[in-house]
């Protein structure tokens, strides 16, 4: 009777550090990205942080398969929809090569890096480069010089249609 006793006031006090209905509700969203044009990067807002879906060019597509891995500060991919050792090679940072979907915080200190655009080129590699303390990016999300230790964080993510994906 003692067990049930203890189980029974420990209870309450275990459920209330679930998640609440709120929290659960931003634990995914979807995402219509028909709309996202070749070269152009939308941001929306994910678990209360900027999210990158760039809809990336055939251009910067090969800039990124370019890439020696070996070569890189951060040898790994950060995508949550592989293995933690996975290579940081563009095909295990993508789901559809021509999709590239980012956590859009930078690994130094948590700025948001502004995009490269042609009309206004960013860093040296053509992706991102955070203001902040000189921190760029590649076209695959991929530290490549600066402060920065890791690469930008892939979310969990699936293409639901071609036109729709699900984060998280």
């Amino acid at each position: 009777m003692g067990a049930v006793g203890v189980a029974m006031v420990a209870w309450p006090l275990i459920d209330q550090m679930n998640p609440s209905a709120a929290a659960l509700a931003l634990a995914s969203t979807e995402i219509d990205i028909a709309a996202i044009q070749p070269g152009q990067q939308i941001v929306f807002k994910w678990r209360g942080q900027p999210l990158f879906v760039r809809r990336r060019t055939p251009a910067e597509i090969a800039s990124a398969n370019a890439v020696d891995v070996s070569t890189l500060p951060d040898p790994l991919a950060r995508n949550a929809g592989k293995s933690a050792s996975a290579p940081a090679t563009d095909a295990d940072r993508v789901v559809k090569p021509e999709w590239l979907v980012l956590v859009g915080v930078c690994t130094h200190l948590g700025c948001t890096p502004t995009v490269s655009t042609p009309a206004m080129p960013e860093g040296d590699f053509g992706g991102w480069l955070c203001h902040c303390h000189g921190s760029m990016y590649d076209t695959s999300g991929r530290i490549r010089k600066g402060p920065a230790p890791q690469n930008l964080a892939v979310p969990p993510y699936a293409f639901l249609s071609d036109t729709r994906i699900k984060v998280g």
